[in-house]
């Protein structure tokens, strides 16, 4: 068994703020934990993966390296989940899009950025709501995650790769070089959980074979028995320890 992807987690100045807002747009119910700075989100079906709010002040640098694409089944549709989002709080940003590219750029309450695509791509049809985690990364770290995940390549061209698991779902890409440097830490990470039984040790190792590094620090950031390492690119995420 290998790791499986438990959380797409935000860096955010507010956690719990930040939670209502994106369960407001997506739907989906806010979980209360542990950690009363933390807040977490979980999909309508009990499957795939949560979305988890962490505490961080460090200041936003340019555009995030990650950040959602939303689909839309039709005009309409794209149009109230705009208009959801900016009565949550979310505000219109100009990132250098076209208006023939047929998709609204937004920002949440924390300056991460966010697209609501128009209907009819065929990319990301039948993904579900979240249509993709778009990522600023290269083919080799589109490779590492379709082995570190287990998730087939289902793009590979021109030095643009996607994954998405064997049970569907929303993709995971990465748009080819050039790729912007790396300044900080990312406010997107991923992290990811062992299913029982798994030797934690061996995993790490299989990961670190496949091209990730591990922290310096050993523990990473000390956060729930999680440690911290690094996938080809440089991006930072997190192994849960059992």
């Amino acid at each position: 068994m290998t790791s499986q992807l438990f959380a797409i987690c935000f860096r955010a100045t507010r956690p719990s703020d930040l939670a209502d807002f994106w369960s407001g747009v997506l739907g989906w119910e806010v979980a209360g934990g542990p950690d009363e700075d933390a807040a977490a989100i979980l999909p309508p079906s009990g499957s795939g993966f949560r979305i988890r709010f962490l505490p961080g002040q460090e200041p936003k640098t340019g555009q995030n390296r990650a950040h959602f694409d939303l689909t839309s089944a039709s005009p309409e549709d794209q149009r109230r989940t705009v208009a959801r989002a900016l009565e949550l709080g979310g505000r219109h940003i100009d990132v250098g899009q076209l208006p023939e590219e047929g998709h609204v750029v937004l920002a949440d309450p924390d300056d991460n950025e966010f697209c609501v695509v128009g209907p009819g791509n065929e990319f990301l049809a039948d993904t579900g709501f979240i249509g993709a985690l778009a990522c600023d990364g290269t083919q080799r770290v589109g490779y590492f995650w379709s082995e570190a995940l287990r998730w087939p390549l289902v793009w590979d061209q021109d030095e643009e790769t996607a994954i998405q698991s064997p049970d569907g779902g929303t993709k995971i890409t990465w748009g080819g070089p050039p790729v912007a440097p790396k300044t900080g830490a990312n406010r997107l990470s991923f992290e990811l959980a062992l299913p029982s039984g798994t030797d934690w040790q061996a995993e790490v190792g299989r990961l670190v074979s496949l091209g990730a590094t591990r922290s310096e620090a050993g523990e990473g950031d000390g956060e729930g028995g999680r440690v911290l390492m690094f996938d080809p690119d440089g991006n930072e995420f997190f192994v849960q320890r059992p």
